[in-house]
């Protein structure tokens, strides 16, 4: 599973947040709480279940 992939399922603002924050690898996505991630602007509740699913796949979750 690659990161470019998981980037192409996101939304556009989704995807143009997380490359404005500098998140370009599912370390440092892992590395955020759902807090955080949402707190990203672009980053809405329909974005959260696509990363936690993929982080998931990938064996890595969301910080508590």
């Amino acid at each position: 599973m690659e990161y470019k992939d998981f980037l192409s399922k996101l939304s556009n603002p989704a995807r143009s947040a997380l490359e404005y924050e500098g998140i370009d690898s599912f370390e440092k996505l892992a590395s955020l709480s759902k807090k955080e991630l949402l707190s990203i602007h672009g980053i809405g509740p329909k974005t959260l279940p696509i990363v936690i699913e993929w982080l998931n796949n990938v064996g890595m979750a969301l910080r508590e």
